[in-house]
């Protein structure tokens, strides 16, 4: 392998590991968010904190969703170069 093929490989892999990297912080964020919202709504039962909860759940799941998305669009973009 050339010096220059060595340096792509690596790069690219590189890459594809702070791809994962990025998920798994989504991902991460996003359960804190899940758990908080479950903790507010089922052991303070105010209306606020319900609806804190509530709020904190949508906000987890939408981060969850948006985590992947962008992880399967980098994913696509590293795999076309």
């Amino acid at each position: 392998m050339e010096e220059e093929e060595k340096t792509t490989y690596f790069a690219k892999n590189r890459t594809k590991l702070v791809n994962e990297r990025t998920l798994l912080s989504y991902l991460r964020t996003a359960l804190a968010f899940f758990i908080l919202g479950a903790f507010l709504v089922k052991i303070v039962p105010t209306v606020l904190f319900i609806t804190l909860g509530i709020i904190s759940i949508v906000f987890g799941v939408a981060l969850l969703i948006y985590g992947l998305k962008r992880f399967f669009y980098i994913k696509k973009l590293i795999n076309k170069s």
